[in-house]
């Protein structure tokens, strides 16, 4: 009888695991409460150290046996040394940085590959919901009115593509998700993309 797998985990998180190698050195950068590294530290044999924010993700955490320090990121990853680790994740987070080239730039520092996940605000319901009803959107991935979001530097997929293009950052793989969680590539469709992923990752290196 095979070994019960751990629960699932979310599908962006999942996808973002998909595109990291078993037994490599991992820093998840705003790890939250632990999910996705627990995953990789169990599933995938990595190396895992993450950092947090909050005090009740870093305590989620620890819980769970992971190795966390409770840190803010816009300061704390200028302290790291470069090429610390084989890849570095930050989930949902970049747009709530408030130098997110900068951040871009040292998540390539500290490691030889980088993993980015971000909400589109081109996709079509935001869109959508913003013409119909002439105010900011709340959706089930952005569900805090505008005076109360964490975001402040809100951007699209072409908007992070064109960004990493102007950092001479290569996109190794890169990956939708629709609303119902659904996965697909971007290929060749740019246009498609912007429009109907809610949510995005990217592999970056340099």
């Amino acid at each position: 009888m095979s070994e019960s797998r751990r629960p699932a985990i979310r599908p962006d998180l999942q996808l973002i695991a998909d595109m990291i190698s078993p037994g490599t050195r991992v820093l998840d950068v705003g790890c939250g409460d632990g999910a996705l590294l627990d995953y990789l530290v169990h599933e995938k044999a990595v190396d895992g150290r993450g950092i947090e924010l909050s005090s009740e993700g870093v305590n989620a955490s620890i819980s769970q046996g992971l190795s966390v320090i409770q840190g803010n990121a816009e300061i704390d990853l200028f302290d790291y040394p470069d090429g610390a680790f084989d890849y570095v994740v930050l989930s949902q987070t970049l747009q709530a940085m408030h130098e997110p080239k900068t951040i871009l730039e040292q998540l390539l520092r500290i490691g030889r590959r980088a993993v980015v996940s971000l909400p589109n605000f081109a996709h079509w319901r935001l869109r959508l919901y913003l013409f119909v009803f002439g105010r900011m959107p709340v959706s089930a991935v952005l569900p805090d009115e505008w005076y109360a979001t964490p975001n402040i530097h809100l951007c699209s997929i072409k908007d992070f593509v064109v960004l990493c293009r102007d950092l001479g950052i290569v996109i190794e793989r890169s990956a939708c998700l629709d609303e119902r969680g659904v996965r697909y590539r971007f290929g060749k469709s740019m246009r498609l993309a912007n429009l109907l992923g809610e949510q995005a990752v990217f592999l970056l290196r340099r």
